[in-house]
């Protein structure tokens, strides 16, 4: 017990060592270029394996005994109010950092190979450093403030990674757009967390769950509300969904940890932290489904529009998380089946990012999928990596996605009434979408005729690559039957969301439902080969037809934004400048012009001669008298 108290209470290392880390490699500058690299990598490595020691310090306890709340230190005390840093132990923070620090860890050491040749790479180590730390204080945060920093912090290191060759443009410009979006859902969190303050005088988890029940149900529902649009701008939801694929402009390795596998998920992570609220408000949970059902429509649509190998993933990304929200929104007894979703999409999901990127790494960073083709015969491993993180997005039987994505399916049809059909059927969909667009890119990129230009010569990745491919591929594989062996993760869960509540009566027979989606996600592959790999693939894009042309252009999202949102936020901001400068700025002027003006004209009439003042004294004596005379004569 003392040996388990004193791994628990040395968890404050788990924030502070990478953010050292970081500073160093940040502050330090060309000094560490060396070993700079080897440190920024060594760091997540050695906190997984503290967080391992961690898992199983608690793993031991049974029910409540498993969560432990760490105080830290009090940050503001003023008066009657007080704000504590602390970490909230528990399975549902634990689980998160054993994914950010498992997976970070395998993607930091396949950046030191992928960033091998370039001039920045300390730098670069030093902002996944940080944006490592950032997400860890995120997941232990005890209160909706001390997360709300760590948020922040994600959002930071996500806009310098994005950005990271902000030489280009395009990078500046997606950094931008990343770090706008975000700030739209980061100001839905902070109203979130005034309301709480303003109705509970609280923003730590535990008062703020123990008063909400008091609420009414118009703040809870308004509260719940705030969260999901902050959960929508971190997570890439729907409306504010077309951020994330244009994120994609920095190095891979930043799109494998940060837009597949941790920051995007944080959304998920937050509705499910904040489940005793959404399970107060019916509608809240409504507009969580919503929110999922539309998004995991729209990214699996715009996904097969594109030949940008990364913008694929990008947009499945997008889709896969809208199955998180769709499970987290179904309420009690689901919230644990998204979570799963999400452990195994950072398992998978990392898995095809880092084949993208050693096929950029042999490509000369190409990755258009047009100039592809044949690349299964001379980069096998790669190809093997991405086939195993295929089957397991697809569903194929007895992979990831085949035990957690097909529990989301059947939780929808289990809700039940005509929103239960509907729920349900748009995840059947996606899922013959998501096998149709992912086998598109499986053809076009490893199979077929060679589409290569002559200055390219195709080369399989160093071992610093391709070692942590392999082990993501494992458990793209095996990942999913671990975790759901004998209630797993479910189980592990339960504290924090719940016991798992298998459906009386099943809408439609697991058995049935089972045969019903892999009919549909053998049409969605049947239909790709019949079109992408029966027929050879033009080395430059087609016209298209109208569906295609507008997945090319993401359903117009942008150009709805540009036009709705943008052009008139710029007609407001003119307006005002324009009001400022000739209004205020204008009132503000012309009176200052016209003292300066007066005073200007007055002081000529100061001549210093004493003859001048009398001869003044005098005619105004006599203006006074004339007055004077006016008025008693009058």
């Amino acid at each position: 017990m003392n040996a388990a108290h004193g791994i628990q209470s040395a968890a404050w290392l788990l924030v502070a060592l990478p953010a050292l880390s970081s500073a160093l490699l940040l502050l330090l500058g060309k000094r560490a270029d060396k070993w700079g690299h080897l440190l920024g990598a060594l760091v997540p490595v050695g906190l997984f394996v503290y967080a391992v020691l961690l898992f199983f310090s608690i793993k031991g306890e049974a029910g409540q005994g498993r969560v432990r709340d760490l105080h830290l230190f009090s940050w503001v005390p003023v008066g009657g109010f007080n704000v504590d840093v602390g970490f909230l132990l528990d399975p549902l923070s634990l689980t998160f950092v054993l994914l950010i620090t498992g997976v970070g860890s395998l993607i930091h050491i396949y950046s030191i190979g992928y960033m091998a040749h370039d001039a920045g790479r300390r730098r670069f180590f030093g902002y996944l450093n940080l944006f490592v730390a950032a997400m860890l204080l995120l997941v232990l945060s005890d209160s909706y403030l001390t997360l709300y920093v760590g948020w922040e912090g994600v959002g930071l290191a996500s806009y310098l990674l994005i950005s990271y060759y902000y030489t280009r443009d395009s990078a500046a410009t997606a950094a931008k757009k990343a770090f706008i979006a975000n700030r739209v859902g980061d100001v839905g969190l902070s109203i979130a967390i005034m309301l709480m303050f303003a109705y509970l005088g609280t923003t730590s988890f535990q008062g703020v769950f123990a008063g909400a029940g008091g609420l009414s149900h118009g703040v809870v529902t308004a509260i719940a509300l705030m969260l999901l649009l902050g959960a929508c701008g971190k997570s890439g939801q729907f409306p504010l969904q077309t951020w994330l694929p244009d994120a994609m402009e920095g190095p891979t390795p930043v799109s494998a940890l940060i837009h597949a596998a941790t920051m995007v998920t944080a959304g998920v992570y937050l509705i499910a932290r904040s489940a005793p609220i959404f399970n107060l408000t019916g509608a809240g949970r409504t507009v969580v489904t919503i929110v999922g059902a539309i998004t995991l429509l729209y990214g699996c649509v715009c996904a097969f529009g594109q030949d940008d190998l990364k913008k694929v993933l990008a947009y499945s990304t997008v889709s896969q998380i809208g199955y998180m929200f769709l499970a987290v929104g179904l309420g009690k007894g689901v919230y644990a089946i998204g979570i799963l979703h999400l452990v195994g999409h950072g398992f998978f999901k990392a898995a095809l990012f880092l084949s993208a990127g050693s096929v950029m790494h042999a490509m000369n960073d190409r990755i258009d999928m047009r100039r592809f083709g044949g690349l299964a015969r001379v980069m096998p491993i790669t190809y093997g990596v991405f086939v195993c993180g295929y089957l397991a997005i697809i569903g194929f039987p007895f992979a990831t996605g085949y035990f957690t994505k097909d529990k989301i399916i059947e939780s929808a049809f289990d809700k039940g009434g005509t929103s239960g059909w509907v729920l349900g059927l748009a995840a059947l969909l996606g899922a013959g979408l998501t096998a149709f667009y992912m086998t598109r890119a499986l053809l076009m990129t490893f199979h077929g005729q060679r589409r290569w230009e002559d200055d390219v010569h195709p080369h399989e990745a160093p071992r610093t690559m391709t070692a942590p491919m392999i082990v993501l591929a494992v458990l793209a594989l095996v990942g999913g039957g671990a975790l759901t062996f004998g209630g797993g993760l479910q189980n592990w869960l339960e504290p924090v969301l719940g016991k798992p509540e298998e459906a009386g009566v099943h809408t439609i027979s697991p058995t049935a439902l089972l045969a019903l989606t892999l009919v549909v996600v053998t049409g969605g592959v049947a239909g790709a080969w019949l079109v992408f790999g029966r027929n050879p693939v033009p080395a430059t894009q087609p016209a298209g037809n109208l569906v295609t042309v507008a997945a090319r252009r993401n359903l117009y999202a942008d150009a709805f934004n540009e036009s709705v949102l943008m052009r008139p936020g710029q007609w407001l901001v003119r307006g005002l400048v324009f009001f400022d400068n000739k209004g205020v700025d204008g009132a503000v002027n012309s009176i200052a012009a016209g003292f300066g003006g007066g005073s200007g004209r007055l002081r000529r009439i100061q001549t210093g001669f004493v003859r001048s003042y009398a001869l003044s004294m005098l005619a105004g004596t006599a203006a006074v008298l004339a007055v004077l005379l006016a008025v008693r004569f009058a």
